[in-house]
């Protein structure tokens, strides 16, 4: 063999080798690739900055079984007990509890606290687990749609014991062997709303079982939660005990109903039989991967996947299924209807529709239709149509009609599959008849009549007496004078346009004019919305500070700089009242680094919900999530991708603080999601998304039509954040902004990006 033909087999033989360790390589890395599922931590965010913490939530998407331990919050190092449901995740509020105990059966078992070890918990959409540390009981949790299986695993040799227990006054248990039934008296005192749940269990094996009054007094052992009645253990009590003999793990099976103990026996039945807690357990995490898995992301950093995927997961938390195999309860005439179709509540509307109902629309346009309908449903039960719907009817909620918007933006994206007549009906009632209070339903007053005739809520001098008799009713109601009248300019231009959309222009010649209100509260002495009294004059406050508490006597919850911007409707009128892009510009320059010229101990006893600030701007608090976009509004659309960046960096990292403030089950989460695949629905009700800087380099949407909807940004790192330039489907784009339809029909939206700051778009208003 001469010298070239050896050299040629050893090179040869490396090639050889070096395919087959690269193909082994490439077999490893996918091997190790993650599911989104698996960057989930439900932990992140679980410790609020001031007002309420985010959950651990267990449930499947969108399903009415929603589990987490009832403990204060992450840093509470006790958990008082187990829920079989919450109807509210953050408040909370829950009904029926299960804690387990050893030894004998005493009251002891029902108000011990148990203590436990975070590092010994764990926390997923679809299961949770603990090991509760003075007794070394582990303690599993699992859920289906309407159904759930506790699992308690017990040191060998002892007397096992299973407490259940209600949340509310005058709750009621039935034993049957080793089955339970139940009943829940709900009485949300806070919310005014009242109602029934009903439940059906069965435990393990052949234990022993009884009930004891549960009218004990146990209050310096509780935690009080803020509608349950504090320091006393409600309604009935019930217990299962097994001998040290039995087998160390027991199971607690169980379903819910809002119909009857019967329906849950059904709902029981449906789910459950043939089902081990494992199977459950797959069965959901399979859930879960086929929800999440339809984003997916590459590029960026673990820690931004985490944050990505775990508010991704959040944006499911909200609206829940509360259909039961054909039937459902319906809190708003108090019966029980037969339907196919599935019925969806608890919502909050203010915060959902700015950004979590657009992305239903995007990633479940079927769903989202079922929950519009369930709107006109409430509204053909009750006689009004729904903003903050609860299981037992329509909680008071902030203020306006933000249903009207969701309405408009699925009308627009093609979701039709709804009573659009019926709903329009609702929306023109709520704007005829209804108050524009904040934390407030029902008929309109006399602060409605004037606005009606002068276009603007009139407001109160400070320290001036309510004087319109129906807002005195309610014992500190404050009026909102602004923000009421911003919101309803906006609620009236939805309910115009969606009325042009169906050729009534009887109704478009009513509201459109109110769409314009904004104007009338615009004060050039200030360049801010600024309170007017009745008498047409202007009330002299300093907009950053004044105002009452939470701002609530001219604003809400925020103060006059976060509601300078509300003008979602009409930004091209809102950039002319501040005298041009350039002025503008200059305006939210100053929201993002003048400061708050208060400390933060005095500002936030004024204004608890204004929190995450960067200069005067709050991230923390729903009316401002689309403020950083406007900048795409002004000469400098950079700055968008300045400041979204900086806000994702900043106050959504992957700990348990990292959610700066009210994120409500999605409201919050769901601004991280549009924000960090690169794009925003600055104006729900018109059909168009304005781009920012994505935090991967791909992201890939499978859309429910079967397209596939890819956002690429090449190099796209904390440096490269701005775009140099952008193309869809390879047509470069002028300004940045795509349509929604354009979306749906598929492809991909190239960005380059780059450390550039320079680069000017064209303005174009929606």
């Amino acid at each position: 063999m001469n010298k070239r033909t050896c050299n040629w087999s050893f090179l040869s033989a490396v090639l050889f080798f070096t395919a087959i360790l690269q193909e082994g390589n490439a077999q490893e890395t996918k091997r190790i690739v993650k599911p989104g599922v698996d960057y989930i931590d439900p932990t992140i965010g679980n410790v609020a900055p001031l007002l309420n913490s985010n959950r651990p939530v267990v449930h499947l998407p969108n399903q009415m079984i929603r589990v987490f331990p009832k403990r204060q919050d992450h840093l509470d190092m006790q958990i008082t007990d187990f829920p079989f449901l919450a109807t509210n995740i953050i408040t909370p509020q829950m009904v029926f509890a299960i804690k387990p105990s050893m030894g004998e059966v005493t009251d002891t078992g029902w108000y011990r606290r148990l203590t436990y070890d975070h590092d010994l918990e764990v926390t997923q959409p679809w299961y949770y687990a603990v090991s509760l540390t003075d007794d070394n009981i582990r303690t599993e949790f699992t859920a289906g749609e309407k159904t759930g299986i506790y699992r308690f695993t017990y040191p060998a040799g002892v007397k096992k014991n299973l407490h259940l227990s209600h949340y509310y006054e005058k709750g009621d248990f039935q034993l049957n062997g080793n089955t339970i039934t139940g009943k829940e008296y709900v009485n949300d005192v806070i919310h005014s709303q009242k109602g029934s749940a009903y439940m059906y269990g069965v435990f393990s094996g052949d234990p022993a079982t009884g009930t004891k009054d549960g009218e004990k007094d146990w209050g310096k052992y509780t935690v009080t939660g803020r509608t349950q009645k504090p320091g006393r253990m409600e309604g009935l009590r019930a217990y299962a005990t097994y001998s040290e003999q039995d087998n160390r793990v027991v199971e607690f099976r169980y379903a819910i109903s809002f119909i009857s103990t019967e329906q849950a026996k059904i709902n029981f039945e449906k789910e459950l039989k043939g089902i081990g807690f494992d199977q459950l357990k797959s069965k959901g995490r399979a859930a879960w991967e086929k929800t999440i898995g339809q984003v997916k992301v590459e590029g960026g950093t673990e820690a931004q996947k985490r944050t990505f995927y775990t508010a991704l997961y959040r944006c499911y938390a909200r609206m829940v299924d509360i259909s039961e195999h054909g039937n459902f309860f319906s809190g708003y005439d108090n019966k029980v209807h037969e339907d196919t179709r599935s019925f969806y509540t608890d919502d909050y509307t203010w915060g959902n529709y700015l950004a979590l109902h657009p992305l239903r629309t995007i990633l479940d346009p079927k769903r989202e239709a079922d929950m519009l309908q369930s709107y006109v449903t409430m509204y053909e039960h009750s006689g009004w149509m729904p903003d903050y719907p609860r299981h037992f009817g329509d909680r008071p909620g902030m203020f306006g009609f933000k249903s009207s918007v969701m309405f408009l933006d699925a009308y627009r994206k093609g979701i039709r599959n709804f009573n659009v007549e019926k709903a329009l009906e609702g929306m023109i009632k709520s704007a005829d008849q209804g108050t524009m209070l904040p934390s407030r339903n029902g008929p309109k007053g006399g602060l409605e009549e004037f606005y009606y005739a002068k276009g603007y809520y009139p407001a109160l001098h400070p320290g001036e007496t309510e004087t319109d008799s129906f807002t005195a009713l309610k014992p500190g109601q404050k009026r909102s004078a602004v923000a009421v009248t911003l919101g309803n300019s906006y609620d009236s231009w939805a309910l115009s346009e969606l009325a042009k959309e169906m050729g009534k222009q009887d109704v478009v010649k009513r509201f459109a004019p109110r769409s314009h209100n904004y104007k009338n509260v615009w004060w050039d002495k200030y360049g801010m919305f600024m309170p007017k009294d009745a008498k047409g004059n202007w009330i002299d406050i300093d907009p950053k500070f004044d105002g009452g508490h939470a701002g609530s006597d001219y604003y809400n919850e925020n103060n006059g700089w976060s509601y300078l911007w509300n003008v979602q409707q009409d930004i091209k009128g809102l950039t002319e009242l501040m005298g041009g892009p350039d002025k503008m510009e200059q305006k939210l320059d100053r929201l993002f680094t003048e400061g708050v010229e208060r400390s933060k101990p005095e500002f936030w006893a004024k204004f608890p919900d204004q929190t995450g600030l960067i200069g005067t701007f709050g991230m923390g608090n729903q009316v401002t999530l689309f403020i950083p976009y406007l900048y795409n509004y002004t000469n400098a659309p950079w700055k968008t991708q300045k400041y979204t960046r900086l806000l994702l960096d900043t106050w959504f990292q992957d700990n348990i603080f990292g959610v700066p403030g009210d994120e409500d089950g999605g409201s919050m989460s769901s601004f991280v999601v549009f924000s960090a695949m690169g794009f925003y629905p600055i104006t729900p009700g018109m059909p168009v998304y304005t781009i920012t800087s994505p935090l991967f380099t791909k992201i890939s949407i499978n859309l429910s039509n079967g397209k596939t909807f890819t956002i690429v940004a090449d190099k796209s790192s904390r440096k490269n954040k701005y775009i140099q330039s952008a193309s869809l489907n390879g047509r470069p784009l002028s300004s940045l902004s795509f349509t929604h339809a354009e979306l749906l029909n598929g492809g991909t939206l190239l960005l380059t990006m780059g450390e550039e700051t320079n680069k000017k778009w064209d303005i174009k208003y929606n």
